[in-house]
This record gives C-alpha cells, sequence and structure tokens, in this order.
C-alpha cells in the first residue's frame, strides 16, 4: 500500500468543511452561526484563555511552588564507554561530540561532563568542563589526556 492507495473506510469519509456566511439558503449565512448580538457576535470578540468571567481563574488560585535556579550550569554526560567510537591518538572535544551526535548543543551549553561508565579501550585525549575520578582513570589508564578546559 502507497500513500497514493489511502481511501476512507467504506461509509465512512471526509466530512465536507462547513462554509459559513454563505447566503440564507446554506443554513449559516447572516450572522454566519454567531448568533445576533453579545461579545462573541463581534470581529476580535471573545475572552483570553484562562479567563474565568471576572472568577478568580485556576492558575492564580493554586499555590506557588518551587523556584528557579539561576545560575544553575547545563551540562551533559557521555559515559567513557561511547569514546571507544573514535580512532585512536583522536582529540576528544564538546564539537568533535556534537559532531558524532553524542551530545546535543541545546543541552550542552555549559559544557560536557565525562562520566566512568563502562571501559575505555583507546587512547585519546579528551577536552571537557568536567571529568569523574573514575573517568580520569580509565583515560589515563590507556594512555591519554584528560583536560579540564
Amino acid at each position: 500500500m502507497k500513500l497514493h492507495d489511502l481511501k476512507p473506510a467504506a461509509g465512512g469519509g471526509v466530512k465536507a468543511r462547513k462554509r459559513i456566511g454563505r447566503g440564507i439558503g446554506s443554513g449559516t449565512g447572516k450572522t454566519s452561526g454567531r448568533g445576533q448580538k453579545g461579545q462573541n457576535s463581534r470581529s476580535g470578540g471573545g475572552v483570553r484563555p484562562g479567563f474565568e468571567g471576572g472568577q478568580m481563574p485556576l492558575f492564580r488560585r493554586l499555590p506557588k511552588r518551587g523556584f528557579t535556579n539561576i545560575f544553575k550550569k547545563q551540562t551533559q554526560a557521555v559515559n567513557v564507554s561511547d569514546l571507544n567510537r573514535f580512532e585512536e591518538g583522536t582529540e576528544v572535544t564538546k564539537d568533535l561530540l556534537i559532531q558524532e551526535g553524542l551530545v546535543k548543543k541545546s543541552k550542552a551549553k555549559d559544557g560536557v561532563r565525562i562520566l566512568g561508565n563502562g571501559e575505555l579501550n583507546v587512547k585519546l585525549n579528551v577536552k571537557a568542563s568536567h571529568f569523574s575520578a573514575s573517568a580520569k582513570e580509565k583515560i589515563e589508564a590507556c594512555g591519554g589526556k584528560a583536560e579540564v578546559i
């Protein structure tokens, strides 16, 4: 089955769109289904989302919770085992990790954290904003360098 073979099920189908304001015989002429007068009959009429007719709206009745830490650093973690895909002697930077798809640019605004999960079999020169103790140990055990930038 291809896209051009698709058709509605028997007895079903696509309902025709309601064409409003097309004469008295259409059933939705003159006032176009808006009634006579009032706020909703006017162009631009109606109330904003969340408005409850002057009653205190739900979002204002609910208590405030938590806070946003404005000093929070946005880093993304990469495990040592994920670095095995690189060739011997490669300089692994944040840009290279983004290019390889190991890290998302939007999630690693403040850098990359290298964690020591798994094994490393390749000698690499890794430059990152933070290393866990076990990650640093594993990188240096292979003869590589763990450089904090």
